[in-house]
């Protein structure tokens, strides 16, 4: 079990993250960016997976800049309240809550080399981060939702990527992600025969044999980047 620590970002912001430290020596540092949910169970339960594979883990509430203490569900109602919450920290000034990651990144330094990973939304700002931000060695984004759009893909990671997409994601369609790989030929893409969602095993869409497919590669790649 790990514990929730304040972040202090380059603007002064103090920023809650939850931070999961494995038993020995760290392998390296890892940043674990939420869903649209908040740093819930779930995503705490990723942090300490990671933990577990003896990686320095940081999972910083991303949506503290516009409400603090989001722990939402997976309900329609949930759906519709971190939907309403992401919007509110997409319509932040620069950098917005990209300073939050980069406090972070550093802190999770601690660990080592820093990889960066995160789910959904994570996903979006886990690809943004891998363009944007300093001291990140990999980054593996989980269906990103935007990352496929125009202004997106115009931009170019700064380090080793790996990114799985689902086939039977509504919210991030085929040619897309076609589009994507096509713009990215540094990109490792994964497809994985799921919906938007299957590395959660709290949503309706976890898919086991495609999470446990896509944790292997994620941690294989870290390994590599990381080590």
């Amino acid at each position: 079990m790990g514990s929730f620590v304040q972040l202090t970002s380059a603007d002064g912001f103090h920023c809650p993250a939850y931070v999961a430290q494995p038993t020995g020596q760290p392998k390296g540092g890892l940043v674990v960016l939420q869903e649209i949910f908040g740093v819930n169970s779930h995503i705490q339960a990723v942090a300490d997976g990671y933990a577990a594979e003896g990686y320095f883990v940081v999972a910083p509430s991303t949506f503290h800049r516009v409400k603090a203490g989001v722990d939402l569900g997976y309900t329609e109602a949930d759906m519709g309240a971190g939907m309403a919450l992401k919007t509110a920290v997409e319509a932040l000034p620069p950098p917005g809550v990209m300073a939050d990651i980069q406090a972070a990144i550093r802190l999770a330094a601690q660990g080592g080399k820093v990889g960066i990973v995160g789910y959904c939304w994570g996903g979006l700002l886990t690809w943004r981060s891998a363009c944007t931000l300093q001291g990140l060695s990999a980054a593996v984004p989980y269906y990103g939702g935007g990352m496929t759009t125009p202004d997106e893909m115009a931009r170019k990671e700064q380090v080793p990527t790996l990114a799985h997409f689902a086939e039977q994601d509504r919210w991030i369609p085929l040619d897309g992600v076609e589009a994507f790989r096509q713009a990215h030929p540094a990109v490792t893409v994964h497809l994985y025969p799921a919906h938007h969602g299957f590395n959660c095993d709290q949503r309706g869409a976890w898919d086991a044999p495609s999470a446990a497919l896509a944790r292997e590669r994620t941690l294989a790649f870290f390994s590599q980047h990381l080590g």
